[in-house]
């Protein structure tokens, strides 16, 4: 018992309920483990007592907390409820973010939004300091409901990226989306850096820093000194461009898979030499100014890069010293590879130019919402921004989930956690800094498993992620931080909310304007009917797609290929023949629902698997989600031209290409974006989304 008032009072639960009217008990050596990463000793009896006595002492003598939060427009008059046990008398003054004082009384209301600083003086002497962040009652909100495109970009080649989509192509595809398929947005895979190595780990979900993008996505030919190389210096150049051709025919003409690495290795060779072109001075000034933006993060995030390069991504082989980057020895080796640390601060701020005009195009283009970003849910604990950010990680823990219906064993997903207590106490600076990162070119931020802004399932090192508990977070300033950072970007927020969601969060996340995510397939009358759930229904502050990076494409699941592909690879968790009839039960009875709707038209040979009933069934489910109330749907983009493979399949490492497959037609063959944007398929999907009729395909069309 003493154990769990401990663990209550540091947000650690000692039990969880997977499903109403079920709890299950986790083990104490989880609890002892979590503890311990708080820096809360509770090995011992003796130890847990001594810990709890302290907790309750400090609690008790605590004037304010670390960080208080005052919601705009959500404050009755008087003081906010975060201060309503002040002892009376309590003399209060804010240092305003952006100048100025206020002090006792202080118009809670009339509060500008932002991070201010808070201190209070009690009567009986006790002073504190809190950070006051002041946020908007909402994120912002699409200006028109509207459709968009969902699409990993290293997936999508064009005849003129380098073996991987990249910016160019991203800006390209924005352009065309918005004025020629009517599209409101576009949405990527997270852009995030990943840890150098060979074999890079492919996932965009497991990067080195989610603060600052990753370089290989450059488009070398839009990088402005390029047009500049002169001499030997493009001979070199040219070469490496031909390679890259290679690369590019291999992945679109030959069948091979996506490879990253060779990627980078030709583009670094590429930006070695256009940098040997100097600035001019209007570029110099912007580079400057940039770099004296992003301040010490940067520095970091190029140092760690430099240091990655001398001495490799495994840290444990570092020297002793730079594992602080704050210690003499870093700074001596730092200033060793000075030129290494400017080359890498170069590439952040090239990635950063073409990230805005990615943002630039779409917004030209006319879309309501513009380029969506994604927040992967952790950092790889190798990674720059774990090096950095230290203090503010939970050191031997990973985040994970318990187990569940679909996953008996539970999951670890190998990402340090971050510690609720350090970003309290630091007015959630890391997190803030990250948030206005992302959002400098997003027209909305999607967040991966957004649940994680109220609680994590940590997994200590060594233990089966079945052996782990639940961490709390201050939910309430988490989204405070999102909120004012998507208020000061004029951005709006999706969450991904799939899965087990504590009862309660998509409550809060409406109530702050954050979307969620429906997906078709899991879209039902759950505590009625059990039937498909009827598209006036559905809610409408969501994204509406018919799938995700880690589910079937719509063609494999109306095919039944995605439960052959996991059988193929020993997935499946119940005999094969038991999988394929529920799995067709399934795809059946929404056909059914799709024919009665009117959105589906019987025909003789309608259980007759054919690309033309392929494609018509994928319209109708298109067409469906666009009769739902949601203000965005979003169109998985291989499902425009019949892509049967699963960008990830979970569960898999080396069993199966994740996110190494370019997009690709019914027949497997890739598909460029040039490809896309002629594809008469594509305009009729677009068509049916946009209300109007069959768009006109560009007399060039192929059928794709």
């Amino acid at each position: 018992m003493t154990l769990a008032r401990l663990a209550a009072l540091h947000g650690v639960a000692t039990s969880y309920s997977p499903s109403p009217g079920t709890t299950v008990q986790v083990p104490d050596a989880a609890v002892v483990a979590a503890l311990g990463a708080l820096d809360v000793d509770a090995t011992t009896p003796d130890a847990v007592r001594a810990a709890l006595t302290a907790a309750e002492e400090a609690r008790a003598r605590r004037l304010l907390p670390p960080t208080v939060v005052v919601w705009q427009g959500d404050e009755p008059s008087g003081r906010p409820r975060p201060l309503a046990s002040l002892p009376s008398g309590t003399v209060l003054r804010i240092a305003l973010e952006g100048g100025g004082t206020a002090e006792s009384p202080i118009p809670w209301a009339g509060l500008p939004p932002g991070v201010h600083a808070l201190a209070a003086r009690a009567p009986d002497g006790r002073t504190a300091e809190a950070a006051l962040v002041v946020a908007p009652a909402r994120v912002p909100q699409p200006s028109a409901r509207c459709h968009g495109i969902l699409v990993q970009l290293y997936s999508l080649l064009s005849t003129r990226s380098w073996g991987l989509g990249d910016l160019g192509d991203l800006r390209e595809l924005a352009d065309w989306a918005g004025r020629a398929a009517g599209c409101g947005f576009v949405q990527v895979n997270p852009l995030h850096a990943a840890v150098p190595g060979t074999p890079t780990d492919p996932s965009p979900y497991r990067p080195s820093s989610r603060r600052f993008p990753d370089p290989v996505h450059l488009r070398i030919e839009d990088v402005p000194e390029y047009a500049y190389v002169s001499g030997a210096d493009r001979a070199a150049l040219d070469a490496l461009t031909g390679r890259a051709g290679e690369l590019r025919d291999g992945v679109l003409r030959k069948g091979e898979l996506i490879d990253r690495d060779a990627v980078w290795v030709l583009k670094r060779q590429a930006l070695e030499v256009i940098r040997r072109v100097p600035l001019g001075p209007g570029r110099q000034a912007a580079y400057d100014a940039f770099r004296a933006d992003q301040g010490r993060a940067l520095e970091d995030h190029a140092t760690w890069c430099a240091l990655v390069e001398r001495y490799g991504a495994d840290r444990t082989q570092w020297p002793e010293g730079l594992h602080d980057p704050r210690s003499a020895a870093t700074a001596r080796v730092a200033a060793e590879l000075a030129d290494r640390v400017a080359f890498h601060t170069w590439l952040v701020w090239l990635t950063d130019q073409q990230l805005a005009a990615a943002a630039r195009a779409a917004r030209e283009a006319g879309m309501a919402v513009g380029v969506v970003h994604d927040l992967a849910v952790g950092v790889h604990p190798d990674g720059a921004d774990a090096w950095a950010q230290a203090g503010a990680y939970a050191r031997g823990m990973s985040v994970g989930a318990p187990p569940d219906a679909f996953n008996a064993r539970g999951q670890d997903w190998g990402l340090p956690p971050w510690r609720p207590d350090a970003l309290a106490a630091s007015g959630y600076a890391p997190y803030r800094d990250l948030l206005r990162s992302l959002f400098r070119h997003a027209g909305a931020l999607r967040i991966d498993h957004v649940m994680g802004l109220f609680r994590l399932w940590w997994v200590p090192a060594g233990s089966p992620p079945t052996d782990g508990t639940y961490v709390r977070y201050d939910a309430d300033a988490m989204l405070a931080v999102l909120a004012l950072e998507a208020h000061r970007a004029g951005a709006a927020v999706i969450g991904e909310d799939l899965g087990t969601v504590e009862p309660g969060v998509r409550d809060v996340l409406r109530r702050r304007g954050v979307f969620g995510t429906s997906v078709l397939w899991f879209e039902r009358d759950w505590e009625g009917t059990r039937r498909p759930l009827p598209p006036e229904a559905w809610r409408a502050d969501c994204v509406a797609t018919a799938t995700t990076h880690d589910l079937p494409p719509t063609a494999a699941r109306l095919s039944g290929d995605h439960v052959d592909l996991r059988h193929r690879l020993g997935l499946l968790t119940r005999p094969l023949a038991e999988e394929r009839a529920e799995d067709a039960d399934d795809v059946g009875e929404w056909r059914a629902y799709l024919r009665e709707l009117g959105l589906l038209a019987p025909g003789p040979d309608e259980n007759e698997e054919n690309e033309e009933n392929e494609e018509e069934e994928i319209l109708a489910v298109y067409r469906f989600l666009r009769r739902t109330p949601a203000r965005m749907t979003g169109v998985w983009l291989p499902d425009a031209v019949g892509d049967r493979r699963p960008q990830n399949l979970p569960g898999t490492w080396d069993q199966y290409p994740n996110w190494r497959l370019p997009v690709a037609g019914a027949d497997g063959r890739p598909v460029t974006l040039e490809d896309l944007a002629a594809s008469p398929r594509l305009h009729a999907l677009m068509a049916a989304l946009d209300g109007g009729g069959p768009r006109t395909a560009p007399p060039d069309a192929r059928r794709v």
